[in-house]
């Protein structure tokens, strides 16, 4: 018997990006527009994929993404998570369970950091994973995107375990900043065990960081448990020089998502260097022709942030 039309996977992922319109994702609006909802390579650049693979997914000729791709896809169409769990089961998926971190962004969240405009933000899992990002936070600490997905995770780059360079604080912080989070990442990740202990990627993550980093493995034996919630840091940013900004942590409830927001004190000698880091954009490689998988891909290069 064959599907009922219009309900397969390219069908479902063409019906809700014409039915997001671009102001909701935080894109401006051309006069004279005729599409009212997102177009192929919004949707693609959203979600971190190339265009053609858009096209290919919506056309049928691709029919099973992998979990980070229908991830990354749910957040940039905006879908609730009963919407997000069918969208992996067209994909041949299982959908995220209790016990597993998820990486959604619920649409609510969405629109709030869409309307914090250049404040630098970004969204992480509860294992630290970047979910997402802004123009404003690419702009002070290094754009993401020239990284693939799987290896933008802040733990990692805490605490590497090979010779590669940062991917998500490019700059250096002062000694003292880098000791703070150090401590807070570790015991934050082992309150995340507890959490989520089905988990199969943030056990991985652990068990790496466990075997790779003497530094990682001193803090964990401690048995430190808490939460990361606030913080302060000072970033030596290439073209203004040293800013000093309050780090503040939110979290979206049950899944844990901590969003993280970069501010400097009103009127201060440190709003005007973020104001200025905001307006020079963030001076970075080019972005590599990847994926949402971090898999070469065809067509042009695309960006996770909104």
């Amino acid at each position: 018997m064959s599907a009922t039309p219009g309900t397969g996977l390219g069908a479902m992922l063409r019906t809700w990006r014409e039915r997001l319109p671009p102001s909701a994702a935080g894109l401006p609006v051309a006069r004279g527009r005729r599409a009212a909802g997102l177009r192929r390579e919004e949707l693609a650049d959203l979600a971190g994929v190339s265009v053609d693979y858009v096209v290919r997914l919506e056309q049928g000729r691709a029919t099973t993404p992998s979990a980070s791709v229908a991830a990354s896809l749910a957040r940039a169409l905006q879908l609730s998570t009963a919407e997000r769990d069918h969208l992996y089961r067209l994909a041949r998926l299982v959908p995220p369970v209790d016990g597993t971190i998820s990486d959604h962004l619920p649409p609510g969240v969405q629109r709030v950091l869409a309307r914090l405009g250049d404040v630098a933000v970004a969204v992480f899992a509860a294992d630290w994973q970047l979910v997402w990002w802004n123009r404003g936070w690419a702009a002070l600490l290094g754009d993401p995107a020239a990284s693939p997905p799987r290896l933008r995770n802040f733990a990692r780059d805490r605490f590497p375990v090979d010779a590669g360079p940062a991917r998500l604080a490019r700059w250096p912080v002062t000694e003292a900043d880098r000791d703070a989070t150090d401590v807070a990442v570790v015991s934050d990740l082992r309150r995340a065990t507890g959490r989520f202990p089905r988990d199969r990627r943030l056990a991985v993550l652990i068990r790496e960081l466990n075997a790779g980093s003497e530094k990682f493995a001193a803090l964990w034996a401690t048995g430190e448990v808490a939460s990361h919630r606030e913080d302060h840091k000072t970033i030596h940013h290439p073209s203004v020089g040293p800013v000093t900004v309050d780090c503040d942590l939110l979290t979206d409830g049950d899944s844990e998502l901590k969003i993280i927001v970069m501010t400097a004190v009103p009127g201060s000698e440190d709003e005007t260097k973020l104001r200025l880091t905001a307006i020079a954009g963030p001076p970075v490689a080019p972005h590599p022709d990847t994926d949402a998988t971090g898999r070469p891909e065809a067509g042009p290069p695309a960006q996770d942030r909104a």
